[in-house]
């Protein structure tokens, strides 16, 4: 069985990064475009990518973000009270568990039925 499961940053995460992303923008429009040309229009580039996604997520319907498939195995089938009986009867023969221990314990498993 596959569970798909979506994480969403909060929508305090998202503002900070939308914040600190404008810094940026602001950075690379005011220092590195005029240093270093090209590069800082790719540093703009990349600082309004990250701006934008973090606004989005932020305030945004919809979503855009990673997913995590879980593969469930399933759970185990529960042994049925005969098995228990069965078990609980072995570790008495073995000397494992006590008289009084096995008596509790097959009372127990008699109530549940």
């Amino acid at each position: 069985m596959r569970r798909r499961v979506t994480y969403r940053p909060s929508k305090a995460q998202s503002i900070l990064g939308g914040v600190v992303g404008a810094i940026f923008i602001c950075i690379g429009f005011f220092v590195v475009i005029p240093s270093f040309g090209p590069f800082g229009l790719l540093w703009t580039g990349v600082a309004v990518a990250i701006t934008a996604i973090n606004f989005y997520h932020a305030f945004g319907k919809g979503y855009i973000g990673p997913n995590i498939e879980i593969e469930d195995d399933g759970e185990a089938p529960a042994e049925t009270a005969e098995e228990r009986l069965k078990k609980l009867q072995s570790l008495y023969d073995q000397r494992l568990i006590t008289p009084e221990e096995y008596e509790e314990k097959r009372k127990e498993i008699l109530r549940e039925l």
